[in-house]
């Protein structure tokens, strides 16, 4: 039986904040999606759960095939993104999964899949729903819209990664705000497997406003989604500034103007035009910025725990 396992070290990781009620589920199913390879290691982020999530995934370490199971504690919460990155840079496989959303919305047969597309030369394989959420799909139409990147976004469940992958996206960011944005932009080759979902994705408050913070900062910093609304915004007030600039010309020659009026207006319609393209300048300028100050620390782990999982 041995021998017709993969002999590739495979990396699976997980992103666990107050997931009580489905990590048990989860982790069995991956545990099993797994098991068609002879060497692999799953590792839990664990995000500052306050549920009893910890509890549970220690309750079930014995009945899972892998020997190799890490849990990373972050110091204080910092999101789905710097989370993953702690488990990506603590990872040592060949192959490794990311696990973003512990809904199991698709077949456990589908995680193997994705491993053999990623043979046939994709750096990156990304499972999609392709029925998903219509908030979902608005924010990558836009994202699309205003990126240049080759590989177009779209809603993901989980991918695989190689080494390689890994590392060439390593290389060009020390600090990853949104990862599913580099590596679409890392150059190579990557791939999706589209699948019909089973059942709907649970998430909460938290994950829910986690979410949407996470998509206007992806806008912001990967798109110039922020600097084209703040031109379109000039270029309307530069248009009302010229219509009202005229029409204060036509009351002072046609009209009798009242006391004021005339200077009042040309002063308020060229300080909007000039707001807005203050405006402008600086969010250009603060995506410059920000991307500097993406190369600093971007996460901070409280402690590591190693579980032996021994099946003698």
């Amino acid at each position: 039986m041995i021998n017709n396992e993969e002999k590739n070290y495979i990396s699976a990781i997980v992103y666990v904040h107050n997931h009580e009620k489905i990590i048990k589920e989860f982790l069995k199913k991956i545990d099993e999606g797994l098991q068609s390879f002879s060497y692999y290691e799953i590792i839990i982020v664990n995000d500052v759960s306050c549920d009893k999530s910890i509890d549970i995934i220690h309750d079930i370490v014995p009945s899972l095939r892998t020997t190799a199971i890490t849990i990373i504690n972050m110091g204080f919460f910092h999101g789905l993104e710097s989370s993953m990155r702690a488990g990506v840079d603590l990872s040592i496989g060949d192959f490794v999964y990311e696990f973003d959303d512990l809904t199991l919305s698709y077949d456990k047969n589908l995680i193997f899949k994705l491993y053999e597309k990623s043979l046939q030369g994709y750096d990156i394989v990304s499972a999609s729903n392709k029925n998903s959420h219509k908030g979902s799909k608005l924010f990558y139409k836009i994202f699309n819209r205003f990126s240049n990147y080759t590989y177009k976004l779209k809603s993901e469940a989980f991918r695989i990664i190689s080494r390689r992958g890994i590392n060439r996206v390593k290389s060009m960011n020390i600090s990853i705000p949104y990862r599913k944005a580099v590596y679409a932009n890392c150059g190579l080759k990557s791939e999706t497997i589209y699948y019909e979902a089973n059942v709907k994705r649970i998430n909460d408050h938290n994950q829910l406003k986690m979410r949407k913070s996470l998509a206007v900062d992806s806008l912001l910093l990967f798109t110039n989604f922020g600097y084209k609304i703040s031109v379109f915004l000039t270029m309307i007030m530069m248009l009302v500034t010229i219509l009202v600039t005229l029409y204060t010309v036509y009351i002072f020659v046609v009209r009798e103007p009242v006391q004021g009026w005339v200077s009042t207006m040309l002063f308020l319609s060229f300080s909007f035009f000039s707001v807005f393209l203050i405006f402008t300048i600086l969010i250009k300028y603060a995506t410059l910025i920000t991307d500097l100050l993406f190369k600093k620390e971007e996460y901070v782990i409280k402690s590591i725990e190693k579980i032996t999982n021994s099946h003698d």
